[in-house]
């Protein structure tokens, strides 16, 4: 991935994502993810600044500001989510002499009048979500999708970044002090985590406390399914993404996903997507 210098925005390095696939080829014409970038130790701060397209911004560390038009200036810290708007003016950044290490990602689409009408409402107010790992590692699975400059992968990218933003969200309306919806979410997020082992049911309910049963149902009211039939669920969703963006062999993804017997990974793949792996491969490749 890519990295690049500027000490006017950071003393570290910067990672910065630009789509580079033509729209022409993209099948979700309703989001699209224009720009996207990490900027770890950001110090730099902005104002009376307008975008031109609508930004997420989430903030894993240090401490700033946040203010829409003539709003209240608003406090961001660690776990903070915040937007940018056309047609507003805006002011942010850290606190002087200070830091914060940003995440974000620019975007496009009728799709996001959507959100605002349902789900994301009041863009212009700083949203307090906490930091959680799974936050991380499914922001860096979105800039790997970007950086593949694959269509069906920008297309995977603009999809992923909703579903995390409205994990967020969800998150935000129900905060941490619902324990055991927070509960709930750290069990799916280290299932989620778990898709290239062998599903061990025992060491996973170990982990949480509680007994595998307790886990069978936690994952299925959660989901819909049950829990061997959902773990083979992600882990179809990502032999996809690998069959298309590398170049290893249906019987190296089988086994980096914990399947001892490429026929029974076939299959289970063939049931899901109604399209053998070396099919899919050709099809979307």
């Amino acid at each position: 991935m890519p990295t690049y210098m500027d000490n006017m925005i950071s003393p570290l390095p910067l990672r910065l994502f630009d789509s580079m696939v033509d729209i022409t080829k993209l099948r979700v014409k309703s989001l699209t993810i224009v720009h996207a970038g990490h900027l770890p130790g950001r110090t730099l701060q902005r104002g009376k600044t307008k975008f031109d397209h609508w930004a997420f911004v989430y903030i894993s560390a240090g401490r700033g500001y946040y203010q829409a038009g003539d709003g209240e200036r608003q406090t961001v810290e660690a776990g903070s989510l915040f937007c940018f708007y056309p047609g507003e003016v805006f002011q942010y950044g850290p606190e002087r002499n200070g830091f914060w290490d940003e995440y974000y990602f620019t975007i496009e689409g009728e799709r996001i009048q959507e959100w605002v009408a349902n789900w994301y409402k009041q863009p212009e107010l700083v949203k307090h979500i906490g930091t959680d790992e799974s936050f991380f590692s499914k922001i860096e699975l979105i800039f790997q999708l970007i950086d593949s400059a694959v269509p069906a992968n920008q297309d995977r990218a603009a999809l992923a970044l909703e579903s995390l933003l409205f994990d967020m969200m969800l998150r935000f309306d129900s905060p941490e002090t619902d324990s055991r919806s927070l509960f709930v979410h750290k069990v799916i997020d280290d299932l989620s985590e778990s898709i290239y082992q062998p599903l061990d049911t025992a060491a996973l309910a170990a982990r949480h406390h509680i007994s595998i049963p307790t886990l069978r149902r936690i994952v299925h009211g959660y989901t819909g399914y049950p829990l061997g039939e959902y773990l083979h669920r992600l882990k179809v969703a990502e032999a996809k993404k690998l069959l298309v963006s590398t170049d290893k062999t249906v019987n190296e993804i089988a086994s980096m996903l914990g399947y001892s017997d490429m026929f029974y990974f076939s299959r289970v793949f063939k049931k899901m997507t109604d399209t053998a792996p070396r099919t899919y491969r050709g099809r979307m490749g």
